[in-house]
């Protein structure tokens, strides 16, 4: 017996994380930066946790709580929210709270990438809150204030005019008391495209509100990234950042789709793809690319929520085909990356909390966790991030995305894209993978229903268990039955376990599949093992006294400090 993909469970364990992993001294302030192989393991903050974090994590846990569909979680929501309505600032932008551990108060249009997302949920969610609705709106307009609009090319040709915008910010780092300082920057690189991660942001403000200044912004900053920044080539591949690559990627495809502009469409599908060329099959996408040799590559989960998200646009836009990697990158990599067992961490309950550092029952509050650098058979937490308050609240929004996913209705038929247990109004999904072939649909009120098939099935048998209705396998891969209410119908296929090699990070692996499910991978790693899915074999999971603290080198002021 197997391990199965349960997406609800996945999403009560983050919500676990968020509303533990924060401070009750600072309206609960989330902690990012979390040590779980120190010797007691401890939790401290650092200037991103009143930065990004609480856009994120007010996005992430939103996202979990509409899974849930439970109020559960909502006092650390309102807290986020608190701290999201203060340290607003000079051209609407959002800086932060000046805490002991924050040093120089700045913002970062990287930053807001996270913040503007938060805004607009707060802005659909409470309509009634005209602070933030004029934050929001302030925020785009004082962004748009700030870029540099190219609208001549000098030349030594001549000079041309631009036909269509391009903006461009002057540096990455805004002080609060100084504006932009040419002499300062994050030192992260790559200006550019990290200075452009709120354009599915902008977008869907645009959705949400026709603001023609965010679609306006969205435009001219996705035209400098494809164009004058010279950061993607002819083929769109890159050297870089995959998580700010790929999260440009789904906006610009999100962009172009509401636009009805095939050439972004085209773009960031063609950035999805190389980043798919350096990732496996089951999910694991490298950090960078081309910056480290790959044998010394590590996941960030944020870089497999930007994958899955990416992949539903492309299929909204008529590819289909991405299905598989939506289906496998989460039941895969993105649940293997979230933490499910600490007994490993060293826990001293003795220790004062206190001056930014809390030491009290980590073990416990960071169950839920994602690792922000995951191989693909191990969680190593001797590794800065093993454990990331980024990941956090990126990952829900990857968990809803595939739970929004998993039922949809098109054309008036209900159809069944992804092979999990769900249950709506219409109908309920039960299924029995990775032990059995077989899917069972139950129809909860009459009409068209459908299924959603893959290569990997094989040959799929459909039987009535009760009913009258036939279903036929239509051109795109769908059986499809009117049904009438308490009408069931199973789907059964042959499954085994199939062993295939694939290269990996460098390394070769043998991976276990069972249909879309990874159940072994070998070799196996160190020193949190994944994959153990086979629940007939006792799990390894590494003793406190074989995870060594390798001390404070690892976790320097850089890193302190927030910067990822």
């Amino acid at each position: 017996m197997y391990e199965q993909f349960d997406l609800l469970k996945s999403a009560e364990l983050v919500r676990h994380y968020i509303t533990n992993m924060v401070d009750k001294a600072y309206d609960n302030l989330p902690y990012w930066l979390l040590l779980p192989n120190k010797k007691p393991a401890e939790a401290a903050h650092c200037r991103v946790d009143d930065a990004e974090l609480v856009g994120s994590w007010y996005e992430g846990l939103t996202c979990a709580m509409r899974m849930l569909e439970s109020d559960e979680g909502d006092e650390v929501k309102q807290s986020l929210r608190r701290h999201l309505m203060k340290s607003w600032g000079e051209h609407g932008l959002r800086f932060c709270e000046p805490y002991p551990w924050t040093h120089t108060v700045h913002a970062s249009f990287h930053e807001m990438g996270y913040i503007l997302p938060a805004m607009n949920l707060i802005t659909e969610e409470y309509p009634e809150d005209a602070e933030a609705e004029r934050r929001t709106a302030e925020l785009i307009r004082g962004m748009r204030s700030l870029v540099i609009e190219r609208k001549v090319r000098t030349f030594w040709s001549g000079d041309y005019q631009e036909t269509e915008p391009i903006y461009e910010f002057p540096n990455d780092v805004y002080l609060k008391d100084g504006g932009f300082d040419l002499t300062r920057h994050t030192g992260r690189g790559e200006q550019a495209i990290r200075n452009a991660l709120m354009l599915p942001a902008l977008v869907r403000r645009w959705e949400l509100k026709k603001d023609e200044v965010a679609l306006d912004l969205a435009v001219g900053l996705a035209n400098y990234v494809l164009g004058p920044s010279r950061y993607f080539n002819y083929k769109m591949e890159f050297f870089g950042h995959v998580h700010s690559a790929a999260w440009f990627a789904y906006g610009l495809v999100y962009l172009g789709r509401l636009t009805e502009n095939r050439t972004y469409i085209e773009k960031g599908k063609a950035i999805y793809d190389y980043i798919r060329s350096l990732s496996s099959s089951f999910g694991w996408v490298p950090e960078y690319a081309q910056w480290h040799p790959m044998e010394e590559e590590h996941c960030e989960t944020c870089c497999v929520r930007d994958m899955i998200i990416c992949a539903r646009e492309l299929i909204r836009c008529g590819y289909p085909s991405y299905w598989d990697d939506l289906n496998h990158f989460a039941r895969n990599m993105l649940m293997e990356n979230q933490v499910r067992y600490t007994g490993y961490v060293t826990v001293d309950n003795t220790l004062p909390d206190g001056d930014g550092i809390t030491y009290r029952d980590i073990d416990k509050r960071m169950v839920g966790g994602f690792t922000g650098g995951s191989e693909p058979n191990s969680i190593s937490l001797q590794r800065f991030r093993s454990i990331a308050g980024c990941c956090v609240g990126t990952a829900p929004t990857a968990l809803k995305t595939v739970w929004d996913s998993v039922i949809t209705e098109e054309n008036g038929v209900f159809v069944v894209n992804i092979p999990c247990d769900k249950e709506t109004d219409a109908v309920r999904v039960e299924s029995e993978l990775p032990n059995r072939g077989r899917l069972r649909i139950i129809a909860k009120k009459d009409g068209a229903f459908a299924f959603r098939t893959y290569h990997w099935m094989g040959n799929v048998q459909v039987t009535k268990i009760n009913g009258d209705a036939a279903a036929e396998l239509t051109d795109e891969g769908l059986f499809q039955a009117d049904l009438k209410a308490g009408d069931v119908f199973e789907l059964s296929f042959p499954l085994r376990t199939k062993w295939v090699k694939e290269t990996v990070r460098g390394t070769a692996f043998r991976v276990a599949w069972r249909g879309c499910d990874v159940v072994d991978l070998l070799p196996r790693g160190e020193h949190v093992r994944l994959f153990q899915r086979d629940l007939s074999k006792p799990k390894y999971y590494p003793r406190p006294e074989d995870v060594v603290y390798t001390g404070a080198a690892n976790y320097g002021p850089t890193q302190q400090s927030g910067k990822k």
